[in-house]
């Protein structure tokens, strides 16, 4: 893939920030235990699905310890209505139990430690990092390793690698931003089936396109 140039990359994501102006995660939470617990549940479901399973389940149980009294069977049928259910509620109850008895059932704010925690792997911890935390953070999820590879801004088949190759090109202090803009330009047209290249603004610069 021919590198693009810092114009080339500056021009995406002035496009991308014009489409998307404050752009920020769907996922509905009122403090960092919520966006955790909400991040890991996302995974291969869609965020308007968490929402729906999370309104209730957060007005049920409002801080870890309510959880980490629970079994994983008995946490299940209130998030069972999302994908990969029985393993998010081992994952969820485990995380839990972590977070009261090393964290004093707060959510750890180094990255390493949020890594230690059950079901977060660094897509999880970069979400954490930049949403709750406002530290810099480019979390690859399937949006964002679509569109940049589409677009050039990443070449690799590899989630880490899409991170790192993003983190090169993009001024660290538009990393987070940038997170979002991908998400959502892959949920609104660069889907990934049937992208709609014939309306996408970015189309110009897009390697996909010019293939």
């Amino acid at each position: 893939m021919e590198q693009k140039t810092e114009a080339e990359v500056e021009a995406i994501l002035s496009a991308l920030e014009e489409l998307y102006p404050n752009p920020e995660t769907a996922l509905e939470y009122e403090n960092t235990f919520q966006l955790l617990i909400a991040v890991i549940l996302s995974a291969q479901t869609t965020d308007k699905q968490v929402n729906k399973i999370t309104n209730e389940l957060f007005n049920e149980f409002k801080k870890p310890a309510d959880i980490a009294d629970l079994s994983p069977e008995e946490l299940e049928p209130h998030i069972q209505g999302l994908g990969l259910y029985r393993n998010k509620s081992k994952y969820i109850v485990q995380t839990c139990r972590k977070l009261v008895e090393e964290y004093e059932g707060q959510v750890p704010r180094d990255r390493k430690e949020l890594m230690k925690l059950s079901g977060v792997g660094r897509k999880t911890a970069n979400v954490v990092s930049s949403c709750a935390f406002g530290e810099d953070a480019i979390a690859v999820d399937t949006h964002v390793f679509r569109v940049s590879n589409r677009l050039g801004l990443a070449d690799s088949d590899k989630v880490k690698e899409v991170e790192q190759q993003l983190m090169e090109v993009i001024p660290q202090d538009k990393w987070s931003l940038a997170h979002h803009w991908l998400i959502f330009h892959g949920r609104e047209t660069c889907k990934a089936r049937s992208p709609r290249c014939e309306d996408c603004e970015l189309h110009q610069y897009c390697n996909y396109y010019q293939q």
